[in-house]
C-alpha cells in the first residue's frame, strides 16, 4: 500500500508477511527520491531469513538447532548475533538470579510448550529433575567463536530474536534514508519520526483477554523499542489450575502470580523483548522492583478480583509526560 504524499515526492508505504510463526509489517514515509519498496521489501527479508536461519529452533538445520542437538562438551563455530545474544542472556539471567534463561527448551518440550513438545501436561516430579539437569546459562560458554556447553543444555532465542531483528531492521531502514518508519515483527516493534501527515505512531497497549482485543492505553512512540510479554494467550488449564508458557528456570515451572502482562519501551527493541519476559517472570512485586532499580520504562497489568489492575512507574511515566497520546 502506498499514500501519496503532498506534492514533496513523499509516499506512506507498507508491506508485511510470514515470519517467525508469525508475522512482520513495515510502515514507513518513503523520502523523495528513495528506494523502492521492492527494494525495501527485499532488504527487511533478507534480515528475517538471517534471523530465522541462524535462531529458529522450529528448522533443524538452523546454526542454534544444530548446537542443540549436540551432547555435553561440545563446541560450535558461531556467527557473531547468535554469540551476542547469548551474551543479552547471560546478562538477564545474573539480574534475574537465575530466572530469566535461555537454555528452558527442555522445560518447554517437557510441559508441551516447546518445538518438540508433544502434548500440553503436568510432569511428574521425577521427568522435572531430569529436565532440569539440562537447563541453565551456567552451562554455556564463549570460546572465541565458538559456542560451548558442559551438559546437554537447549539454547531457545523466543524470548530476544524478535526485537533483535526488529533493530537490525529499523537500521537498515535508517542507512536507506528511511527516518519515519514503525517496524514490527512478531509483536516487537520500533518506531521512529511521524507518520505521512506529520501525526505519531501510536501503539495500542492491550488488555489482556482471550476472547477479543481491548486497548488499555495508547501511547505515542518516536526513536523506541516497545514490547509486551504476556501469559494470556498460550497457555492451559488442568483440575483448575492455569499454567503458562513462561516459565520460571530456577523451579521448572510455569510461574503463578497475578502479572498478567507487561510493556517494556527501551531504545532497544532487543532489550525490551528480553526485559518484557523478565519482569513478566520475576511478577508484580519482584518485577516492580527490578525495574525501579534498573530504571525500566514498564507497564504493569495486574490481576485482580475486580477485573485488571494497571500500574506505570515513574520511568515509563516520564516518556509520556505532557506529551498527546
Amino acid at each position: 500500500m502506498a499514500l501519496p504524499g503532498c506534492g514533496n515526492g513523499r509516499s506512506q508505504e507498507s508491506f508485511g508477511g510470514p515470519t517467525m510463526g508469525s508475522t512482520y509489517s513495515i510502515k514507513y514515509v518513503r523520502p523523495a527520491g528513495g528506494a523502492e519498496p521492492g527494494a525495501v521489501q527485499a532488504e527487511v527479508e533478507q534480515i528475517l531469513a538471517e534471523v530465522d536461519r541462524q535462531m529458529s529452533t522450529y528448522r533443524s538445520d538452523s546454526d542454534i538447532e544444530r548446537f542443540n542437538q549436540l551432547p555435553a562438551g561440545s563446541c560450535q563455530a558461531m556467527p557473531e548475533p547468535v554469540l551476542q545474544l547469548v551474551r543479552v542472556g547471560e546478562r538477564l539471567s545474573r539480574e534475574s538470579d537465575g530466572a530469566f534463561d535461555l537454555t528452558v527448551e527442555p522445560l518447554l518440550d517437557l510441559w508441551g510448550f516447546g518445538p518438540q513438545g508433544r502434548a500440553e501436561q503436568v510432569p511428574s516430579d521425577e521427568a522435572l529433575a531430569l529436565a532440569r539437569q539440562r537447563v541453565g546459562h551456567g552451562h554455556l560458554r564463549i570460546e572465541s567463536d565458538r559456542l560451548c556447553k558442559d551438559a546437554a543444555v537447549e539454547v531457545d532465542f523466543n524470548s530476544i530474536a524478535a526485537g533483535y531483528a526488529v533493530d537490525r531492521i529499523a537500521a537498515r531502514l535508517q542507512a536507506m534514508g528511511i527516518d519515519n518508519y514503525l517496524a514490527e515483527a512478531t509483536g516487537e516493534l520500533k518506531a521512529a519520526g511521524r507518520k505521512l501527515d506529520g501525526s505519531a505512531w501510536r501503539i495500542a497497549l492491550e488488555e489482556p483477554r482471550d476472547d477479543q482485543q481491548v486497548a488499555e492505553r495508547i501511547i505515542a512512540v518516536d526513536g523506541q523499542g516497545v514490547s509486551t510479554s504476556g501469559d494470556y494467550r498460550n497457555y492451559f488449564e488442568r483440575d483448575g489450575r492455569r499454567y503458562s508458557h513462561t516459565f520460571d528456570a530456577r523451579s521448572g515451572r510455569p510461574v503463578e502470580h497475578a502479572l498478567a502482562s507487561v510493556t517494556v519501551i527501551h531504545p532497544s527493541a532487543l532489550m525490551a523483548d528480553g526485559l518484557s519476559t523478565l519482569l513478566l517472570i520475576l511478577g508484580p512485586e519482584r518485577g516492580w522492583a527490578y525495574a525501579e532499580k534498573q530504571d525500566v520504562a514498564a507497564f504493569f497489568v495486574i490481576r485482580a478480583d475486580t477485573g485488571f489492575v494497571t500500574r506505570s512507574n515513574p520511568a515509563f511515566d516520564r516518556l509520556f509526560a505532557g506529551k498527546k497520546q
